[in-house]
Order: C-alpha cells, then structure tokens, then sequence
C-alpha cells in the first residue's frame, strides 16, 4: 500500500497521500480531521452521489444543500457566497464546504477558494470521479510559468474513491484522502486505524479503513494507463460532440456536455440532457444501448433528510438536472461504430417521437 500512495501522490504532484478503505470513507475521516462534529454545518450541492451527505450527517452534522451550476453540475460559487451573506451569525456559517467536482470535471476551484478563505471555510475536495481533471485559474496563466491545479489538491483535502467504475478503478472498494497539511496527513493516517498511533493504545476514537494491499497492487498497474485511458474517453466525448451536433437535435431536444475554459475534463461520464429522457432511455434499452441516470433524486429531496426542511423548488437546478440528464457509454474501449450507433438510435427516436406527436394531432 505504501508504494500505491507514494506513486499516486507523485502523479498528484502532492506531498501526503493516504489510502483508506472506500471514497466514502475517504470524505468521513476528512471531516473527521477537521474536528467536525454534531451540529457543526457543512455546505455542499445536492446533486451528487449520497456518501457525500451521507458522510456529513455521519458525524451528527448538518448538510448545507446548495445549489449547482447548470451548465457543469458543480458547485456555483455565486450561490455560495450568497449563502454566506445569508448566514449572518458566525455559529450559522458551515465550518467546511465540500465542492464535488462532478462527471470528471472540476468546479470553479479559483472561485471557490476565495470565497472560502475569505470566510475562514475549511475546504474538502470531492473529487471521486475527477482524478486527473486539471484548472488553470487566471491567476497562474498571467504568471511566467503557467500552472494547472490537480482535482483534489487545492482545498485542505482531497479524497478519491477507487470504486470498480471508476477512471481508476480496483476490483473493489478503495479510497484515498491527499493533502499538503503534515499535521492533516499524520490525523488521517491515525484515524484510519482505530486512532491509534501505538498498538493496542488509542487517544481518540477513529475507524478500521485501510486500503487493502490486494487493491493497492491493482491500482499500482492500472495507474501506469490512467493517462491513456482517459485520453481514450476524451477521443469518444469530442466524438459524441460532433455525433450529436450534427443530427441537428440540439439544442432543441438535446443539451450536450459543457467544459469551463481551462478544464481538462477527464469524462467519468459523458451526460447529456434530453426532452423525453425516460422514453429515450427506454427506447435505447430495447436497441441494446445502455445508458444511466446520475442523480434522480437530489439529496435535498430524499426521504431521510426531510427533517431539514427543504421543499420541492427549493434548488431549482439541482431538481432540473435531476429530471432531464442521463449518462451515455463513454468507456476507453467504445469503438467508432459503437457511437455512431448510439447516436443513430437517438436521432430515430425523436424522428418517431415527433412524428408519432404529428400524427396524433
């Protein structure tokens, strides 16, 4: 395991990486660090996977749902900020934001970080699907030596998930938790093993998640591909670009994947919005094309969380990213034939759809 964590750390260009039993994990013991506990809030967008939430209200915290930007799915630091003006005593104000850079493309990082450095906010990177994703802010381009920051190595922490599906993906559960901070790093490395620095001696009470060794040495050959495995996803995303662009259904009945200038956006998934999206989806299951739906239900909206009181239209983007986006193949191995395939069935299902709607009327 030591050796996975000292070769993903220096693809990270990061000093401290720590191996850890899951992603989810991975954000818990995060915010384990930071001190967080019951009552404390931490804002982040509710239109993520669940462990994000989840391992807020773990600790016996309060999920701060905010909303996303419609165009990449990311945190929008406007509505950030205007949270926090918002929250006018200090107690009110989330200890930490968790920006999840979300589909493998990172949030407006640069905004972010001075909105929250401004407000004294610890910052936890959500970067599960964005290893590799990359930012260049403005301030490092006018610089003489441009830089790009790496997804999950500008906040205080940055956690992975290794997950099977995954751009970097073992043959189970993995997590990793990277950070500049000594002091954070050696916390992380000792609340992963039951907080014990010596054996069988424990000054305070942490969790059993280590990364297993058998992972590890997965993760170790498969990392010496990850670049070209992604390069390979990015060929098949410029690829549907130009598929679907040119079918002539957008925008009227298709919105395609935007990437912020100076993104690098590593394709987890390739999601599209789209009219009739159940109808699509099912219409594509029976040509044999898979797709997916990343997320149907915004974590403010789902059952567990209703003792905090949101309501339907509370976060207008989240709920309508939820109702109209679906995720399309977009693994390194699609072939050429493949996506004009699915970008065909698309193309026939809306030709019948308005032609069936033509015919009814």
């Amino acid at each position: 395991m030591e050796s996975f964590e000292k070769e993903i750390a220096a693809y990270l260009k990061i000093p401290y990486a720590i191996g850890v039993a899951s992603g989810t994990d991975a954000l818990l013991l995060s915010l384990m660090a930071l001190g967080i506990k019951e009552g404390d809030r931490v804002a982040t967008v509710a239109y993520t996977f669940f462990s994000t939430g989840g391992s807020i209200s773990r600790l016996g915290a309060i999920p701060v749902y905010l909303d996303i930007d419609p165009k990449t799915y990311n945190l929008d630091p406007d509505k950030f900020e205007v949270y926090l003006r918002k929250a006018r005593r200090k107690k009110e104000r989330p200890k930490v934001v968790i920006p999840v850079h979300l589909f493998g493309q990172m949030a407006n990082m640069e905004a972010i970080m001075e909105v929250a450095r401004r407000y004294e906010i610890r910052v936890v990177e959500d970067a599960a699907q964005a290893l590799g994703a990359t930012e260049k802010n403005d301030s490092l381009r006018r610089s003489k030596e441009p830089k790009e920051w790496k997804a999950g190595t500008i906040g205080d922490l940055g956690c992975f998930s290794f997950y099977p599906s995954k751009n970097l993906g073992g043959f189970g559960d993995g997590g990793l938790v990277v950070t500049a901070n000594q002091e954070l790093a050696e916390k992380i490395r000792i609340l992963r093993v039951h907080g014990s620095e010596l054996r069988y001696h424990h000054r305070q009470i942490g969790i059993c998640s280590r990364l297993d060794a058998l992972q590890a040495a997965v993760l170790r050959v498969k990392l010496k591909y990850l670049n070209q495995w992604t390069e390979k996803r990015r060929e098949n995303a410029h690829r549907y670009q130009a598929l679907l662009s040119e079918s002539g259904l957008v925008p009227n009945f298709l919105a395609l994947p935007e990437t912020r200038e100076g993104h690098y956006h590593i394709y987890n998934q390739f999601v599209i919005r789209a009219k009739e999206r159940d109808a699509l989806r099912q219409y594509l299951r029976a040509e044999g094309i898979g797709s997916e739906v990343y997320y149907p239900i915004p974590l403010h909206l789902q059952e567990c969380y209703r003792h905090l009181r949101y309501r339907p239209g509370d976060l207008p983007e989240s709920e309508r990213a939820a109702q109209e986006t679906m995720a399309l193949p977009i693994y390194p191995e699609l072939t050429v034939a493949q996506q004009q395939r699915v970008g065909r069935a698309i193309r026939d299902f809306y030709y019948l759809s308005q032609k069936q709607k033509v015919g009814g009327q």
